[in-house]
């Protein structure tokens, strides 16, 4: 059986659903298919024992970012600046107490969206005609025929489209999708090539229930080159009611299991922070190389890497295929301005 669909987009992060929304402002219906069970893509917040936002996706932006701030707006979310007032500190080598530095508060802060960033992606899925986006449906096959485009589909369900836009990072395109006939060599050539931004990090979250750090001065900013734990910044909610950290752990805690990389991480807070920090409510990590983010390790050579290459602004399959996902956009590739950037460009296109 074949279901006919005039646009079909292909995954729901946040240049998918933000293209959706972008389109039926236009009254033009899509349907999107998400291979995961969730939708965000890199945007993933979860909720902590006490049900404090954490967030182990992505998290802030900042006034350079005038396309998703606009969208924020619009969508009635609100933004607030990443506290970074008091000491912070840098630990260069873990035999040594850590230096302390005192960092002013940015003119120009970075921000987060009140609530989680996932209230982006709730917002626009709340937008959209809730029978049009389709979970847990991976998309294995693009063929063209005569009258449009077929995708193939995991479980054998096969969908037929006027344009197919695809939503996911190119290198899953490469790994993951067979195009009917083949795609020019330029563009096979660079898909499997372009870095996936913050494919492969490892960002964690603490939750606790007082802001410890805060009561005794200190930013809750930490840099390290010593331990587990390589970057971490105050978590706490806009509401002031609820306290954690977020942060990035070295990528070769990887190889360990998540209970071990907690007494790690947690260790090493401890000694930098005192007691107090070693008994969170909540600890939570991801490593971000799944089959809907990386699907095995990136090949790179450099950040950002053939992000917004100019083959990925070309549509392909005689006008039927386009991509755009956040690598593929010519300003802030990776972000999730990138992300809004990309969508506002199909959708003028389209």
């Amino acid at each position: 059986m074949r279901v006919n669909e005039r646009i079909v987009i292909i995954g729901g992060g946040l240049s998918g659903l933000t293209l959706a929304y972008l389109l039926l402002k236009e009254n033009i219906k899509t349907t999107i298919l998400e291979a995961s069970p969730r939708l965000g893509g890199r945007i993933h917040t979860i909720k902590g024992v006490i049900e404090t936002p954490l967030e182990l996706g992505a998290t802030w932006f900042s006034d350079m970012h005038p396309n998703l701030l606009a969208l924020i707006e619009e969508l009635g979310l609100r933004k607030y600046p990443q506290f970074s007032k008091g000491i912070s500190l840098f630990q260069t080598k873990s035999f040594e107490p850590p230096q302390k530095f005192f960092v002013p508060e940015a003119e120009m802060p970075s921000y987060r969206v009140v609530g989680g960033t996932q209230m982006l992606i709730d917002t626009l899925f709340q937008k959209l005609p809730q029978d049009t986006v389709f979970l847990n449906t991976r998309v294995t096959a693009v063929k063209e025929e005569t009258n449009g485009i077929v995708l193939e589909t995991t479980g054998g369900k096969a969908r037929e489209a006027d344009k197919v836009i695809v939503c996911i990072p190119p290198q899953l395109v490469a790994r993951q999708i067979a195009f009917t006939p083949k795609l020019p060599d330029g563009i096979n050539a660079v898909l499997p090539n372009v870095q996936t931004w913050m494919g492969g990090a490892i960002k964690f979250t603490l939750e606790y229930d007082t802001p410890f750090w805060r009561n005794e001065g200190y930013s809750g900013m930490l840099y390290s080159h010593a331990g587990i734990v390589t970057e971490v910044y105050d978590h706490t909610n806009f509401e002031k009611n609820k306290f954690g950290f977020t942060g990035f752990l070295n990528g070769a805690a990887a190889s360990y299991t998540p209970d071990v990389r907690k007494e790690f991480v947690l260790r090493q807070l401890t000694e930098l922070m005192g007691e107090k920090a070693l008994k969170p409510t909540a600890y939570f990590d991801k490593i971000r190389t799944d089959e809907f983010i990386l699907d095995g390790s990136q090949v790179i050579h450099r950040p950002h890497q053939n992000n917004g290459h100019p083959l990925l602004q070309e549509s392909y399959l005689n006008g039927k295929l386009f991509f755009a996902a956040t690598e593929t956009a010519t300003e802030y590739s990776g972000y999730m301005e990138g992300a809004v950037v990309a969508a506002q460009s199909i959708a003028t296109r389209l």
